[in-house]
């Protein structure tokens, strides 16, 4: 089985293998316990074996759900926040076509994916309201309640501008709702309105759900396979389950080697890619961490740079900054593309010597050359290689940072499955906008003010 690798060989200046072999046996039975229940978070342990656990009549289910949106729109609002849309808009841009947006809608094989429910801007939402006002578009509304306050004013205001251009009938054939099985809004809107629906298990966190509805519709409806996608990560599972030894368990390996370094003080740990489609995707990888491990007034600190171009920003920092940071390099084998470097007989630039070469080997020399200047300038660097860039090695990697965090997050002693401090912004939002059932809360803070 061809498959992603881990290459920790830039870290042995600042870990020996026994440091790490140490850990083995507390990392293996994290890894269990992910299997067994055994720990905190228990009922959130859903994801675990999902990939496995996905059936035909789901897979289809989902196929023909996406044909229908394919079939009958431009444009598809992906209405959703945090784990809700992340994860899906992280595989669509790293397996799409960069610019496939920009075509007329003659030459484009899928619709165009747009998100909203991620934000509160009244800017935003008048310009995605501009811009969808001559498009057929559809909707894909995924909330567990229906009331998160992002999602649920996106969707409130989008629904209305569907049914005003299209008509209430026709509205509901191109609406999708993935939320609660039996309880909540938007469960109760869909049930009313007949919108096709699909289901948010409720064992399955949000910064968890790709592989689930949540992320799988979208990602069919950006034209990718799902099918490949779910079977790299289904690999990866297997590779990893409760009986794994811990020499080739790969997540396990990468989840001891930064909770070692994060003793040693490396606090902050920055995802590095070389491919500026997978910038979502450490958008997504910040979520998981950031949410999963952000507790008790701990945790590593997840960031995250897209080299080159940061290089020309952040660079400075990294190589010269305060040393509380680790990198971990995400490195695609082989493009799916091919340029070379045309001969310019004035070379103005001075880059005939590159003549012939493909743009991937100048990229693949910066990559090496920072990651050397890192590690000597006293960054630890640990390397995850795919062979390419495809639904099969996504798939390999979002299982594999799935597993890593839920292993990290014992080897802290937390519970990497709840979320309880992202509550505290909501209360305070509520008391502002005086909503009902929170004027105690209102009180108290405007007496702050």
């Amino acid at each position: 089985m061809d498959s992603i690798q881990l290459n920790i060989k830039q870290v042995s200046d600042f870990l020996s293998e026994e440091d790490i072999l140490k850990q083995s046996a507390q990392a293996t039975a994290c890894n269990q316990a992910l299997h067994d229940g055994s720990r905190a978070g228990n009922d959130f342990l859903g994801w675990v074996t999902l990939p496995s656990s996905i059936t035909e009549e789901v897979l289809r289910e989902i196929e023909d759900a996406a044909a229908v949106l394919r079939t009958r729109c431009e444009a598809v609002v992906v209405v959703g926040i945090g784990g809700s849309y992340l994860g899906a808009r992280a595989v669509i841009d790293a397996l799409s076509d960069s610019f496939d947006w920009l075509q007329d809608k003659e030459a484009r094989k899928n619709p165009v994916i747009v998100y909203a429910g991620n934000n509160i801007s009244e800017d935003y939402l008048h310009e995605l309201s501009g811009y969808l006002r001559n498009k057929e578009f559809g909707i894909i509304n995924i909330s567990k309640s229906g009331t998160t306050t992002e999602p649920a004013l996106a969707f409130r205001l989008l629904k209305d501008q569907l049914e005003n251009k299209v008509g209430k009938e026709e509205a509901r054939k191109r609406i999708a709702a993935i939320t609660d099985a039996s309880r909540g809004a938007l469960r109760s809107l869909a049930t009313t309105e007949g919108y096709k629906t699909f289901v948010i298990p409720d064992n399955v966190g949000g910064r968890y759900s790709v592989l689930t509805p949540v992320g799988l519709l979208p990602i069919a409806v950006a034209g990718i396979n799902i099918r490949k996608l779910v079977g790299g990560a289904v690999e990866i599972e297997k590779a990893t389950g409760p009986s794994a030894s811990f020499d080739y368990n790969l997540p396990a390996i990468y989840a001891v080697i930064r909770n070692e370094l994060y003793k040693q003080g490396k606090k902050i740990e920055i995802l590095v890619n070389y491919h500026p489609k997978l910038h979502f995707l450490a958008e997504w990888w910040k979520q998981l961490y950031g949410e999963s491990e952000g507790k008790e007034n701990g945790g590593i600190f997840p960031a995250a740079v897209d080299f080159t171009t940061d290089l020309h920003s952040m660079g400075q920092w990294i190589q010269e900054g305060e040393r509380t940071i680790f990198e971990t390099v995400i490195s695609i084998r082989e493009p799916n593309r091919k340029v070379e470097i045309p001969h310019d007989d004035r070379d103005l630039d001075g880059l005939n010597f590159l003549e012939g070469k493909r743009v991937d080997e100048v990229n693949k020399m910066a990559e090496l050359g920072t990651r050397i200047a890192h590690v000597d300038g006293g960054v630890p660097n640990l390397l995850i290689v795919l062979p390419k860039l495809n639904e099969q090695f996504v798939g390999q990697l979002i299982y594999f940072f799935e597993k890593a965090c839920g292993i990290s997050g014992y080897l802290l002693d937390i519970n990497p499955f709840d979320q309880p401090g992202v509550e505290a912004y909501k209360k305070n939002m509520f008391a502002l906008l005086e909503k009902p059932g929170y004027e105690e809360a209102t009180r108290v803070i405007k007496s702050r003010l």
